[in-house]
């Protein structure tokens, strides 16, 4: 029996961790939920419904899409987005925990500021700034996050800054931050990105 992968296609961490195990090569069965009528082997497997989450051919269930994407690049990693077996290096670890934190939520807030009137869309977007900056700034000299190779910490994070920039594609597209532009449109343009929002 193969891995069961449950997903959403636009989400984020489901990109993420559909990325990893296609550059795995791992052969999955994926079931693209409805995340307003969520199926009940979804909530079997993870109460609190949420997308990715893999059930594995011996019953073990992973809820995290990074810990999806360790366990798929700890089987085969091919390309190395991971430092070692099973590894990540504490600044990688380090700039996903600011991406999934406080960027996600100062993007949430962006993308969804109609719920939260008590501040204009340029205020949410101006709490995200930082993040953007420190991005950019790690890529004046290297064309990915960490060095001169494509790792985990690009993969796991790019889904995010692309829904970022889709909030005001002029506004982002117009910005100081060059080099994130570019890098977005790299991995916008890479095959395996391609590969994985190809509708079923």
């Amino acid at each position: 029996m193969k891995p069961l992968l449950f997903t959403f296609r636009r989400c984020p961490y489901a990109i993420r961790a559909r990325m990893a195990i296609k550059v795995s090569g791992i052969d999955v069965n994926m079931h693209e939920v409805d995340l307003r009528a969520k199926p009940a082997a979804l909530l079997e497997c993870s109460p609190k419904g949420t997308v990715p989450v893999i059930r594995l051919a011996d019953g073990r269930v992973i809820e995290e899409s990074l810990d999806i994407m360790k366990w798929a690049l700890a089987i085969n990693d091919p390309e190395q987005w991971l430092d070692g077996p099973n590894k990540l290096s504490d600044k990688a670890e380090s700039l996903i925990s600011q991406n999934d934190g406080a960027f996600k939520e100062a993007l949430n807030k962006y993308k969804y500021s109609v719920r939260h009137p008590e501040h204009p869309t340029e205020h949410y977007r101006e709490q995200a700034i930082f993040f953007l900056e420190a991005l950019n700034m790690r890529l004046c000299h290297n064309d990915y996050l960490m060095g001169d190779r494509l790792t985990v910490a690009d993969v796991a994070i790019f889904p995010f800054i692309r829904q970022f920039a889709h909030v005001d594609k002029d506004w982002f597209n117009a910005s100081q931050y060059i080099h994130l532009i570019r890098w977005l449109d790299a991995r916008l343009s890479s095959d395996i990105f391609l590969a994985v929002m190809q509708k079923k």
